[in-house]
């Protein structure tokens, strides 16, 4: 009987089934890589806003405390956005006549909240609440970087599940002391304030000190309510 089949077929055969493998690995790769970019995270993305605020030139530069215009970051889920009262509580007499704070004087003058593009923006399926991440010792640079060095604002963090995953899986790794939450500069060896200088040995005091439950922070529940 005729060979059906040319001797070059059983090589053909095994490259395309490597080829397919391949092709399946590269098209993960970068469906994870698009996933993870910030195309899809927004995470270095500068959004537009009304007025150009510079937290360093605040933070860094005057020395405004974070909860001066996030007044709420302690209390309750949201950190809050301040109102023009607070913003004209120093440019009633700084600064006002520029040209880049007339939509501030414009809000005042007319009684409209001024509407900022939100730049930390979660899935309406995750759950998140400031006041417990703050009473439990994590800093604000933890999640939003260092905002006194941020000419203008940007998304420093991915905000994936998986990254919110290091912090719940090992929390230790993170959290500080409650007196450094607002620190932007913080360093365990230098601002702690206690015995312990590294990280492990402070992370580990605080979990238990703070009754940071880890058998429950990777429950479903936790943040998809």
């Amino acid at each position: 009987m005729a060979q059906l089949f040319h001797p070059s077929a059983n090589t053909l055969a095994k490259a395309s089934i490597v080829g397919g493998a391949l092709l399946v690995a590269l098209l993960g790769g970068i469906g994870w890589t698009v996933e993870n970019s910030g195309y899809v995270t927004s995470q270095s993305v500068i959004r537009e806003q009304p007025v150009p605020f510079s937290h360093e030139h605040h933070v860094k530069g005057l020395g405004i405390d974070c909860r001066y215009c996030h007044t709420s970051v302690e209390d309750s889920h949201f950190a809050g956005i301040p109102a023009t009262k607070t913003c004209m509580t120093c440019h009633s007499q700084v600064w006002t006549n520029t040209e880049v704070l007339r939509p501030v004087r414009q809000s005042w003058a007319t009684n409209t909240p001024i509407e900022w593009n939100r730049v930390h923006d979660l899935a309406d399926f995750a759950y998140f609440n400031h006041s417990i991440h703050v009473a439990k010792g994590v800093g604000c640079s933890t999640c939003h970087g260092q905002v006194d060095r941020m000419p203008l604002m940007w998304q420093h963090s991915p905000l994936t599940m998986s990254w919110c995953l290091e912090c719940h899986r090992a929390p230790e790794k993170f959290v500080r002391p409650r007196e450094q939450i607002y620190n932007m500069d913080y360093r365990v060896e230098r601002d702690s304030g206690r015995p312990e200088k590294t990280q492990a040995e402070l992370g580990a005091k605080l979990v238990e000190e703070y009754r940071i439950r880890k058998d429950q922070l990777t429950n479903c529940s936790t943040c998809h309510r």
